[in-house]
């Protein structure tokens, strides 16, 4: 039997799935909205009611929490391609911790890891990532 945890893994997919095909669709305001609805259920469950509210709630985050749901707000209300840059904005800020967790575990997947961990461009990387690398 799934748990609300494998549902909300699916919901978060599909979510991104329909945001990447909003983008892709010259910012098709059903497919972003869509999207936006299925990762924040699966938001929900994966982490649970509380601990949502919790996290969009930070007060240290709560610029980044404005500017996503004011960027849902207005692709709700067909503004897509400003309420996606508003949008972005509010990822950044509320996910933006997460990028170097997320860039050091694509350098463990087979092909990307090697693209991101060639010399010329894993300086970069690291720096849009927040990665504090010494050279030794």
């Amino acid at each position: 039997m799934l748990t609300n945890v494998e549902f909300g893994v699916g919901f978060t997919a599909g979510g991104f799935f329909f945001f990447m095909l909003g983008i892709f669709t010259f910012f098709d305001s059903g497919f972003l909205a869509l999207g936006n609805v299925l990762f924040i259920i699966g938001l929900v469950l994966i982490i649970g009611p509380q601990r949502t509210i919790t996290f969009f709630t930070r007060p240290n985050k709560i610029r980044g929490s404005l500017c996503f749901m004011l960027g849902i707000f207005l692709i709700l209300l067909k503004h897509s391609f400003l309420g996606f840059i508003l949008e972005s904005f509010g990822i950044l800020g509320l996910f933006g911790d997460f990028f170097g967790t997320i860039v050091q575990f694509l350098r463990s997947v087979p092909y990307i890891g090697t693209l991101l961990s060639h010399p010329y461009v894993a300086p970069t990387i690291d720096r849009l990532a927040g990665i504090n690398t010494l050279p030794i």
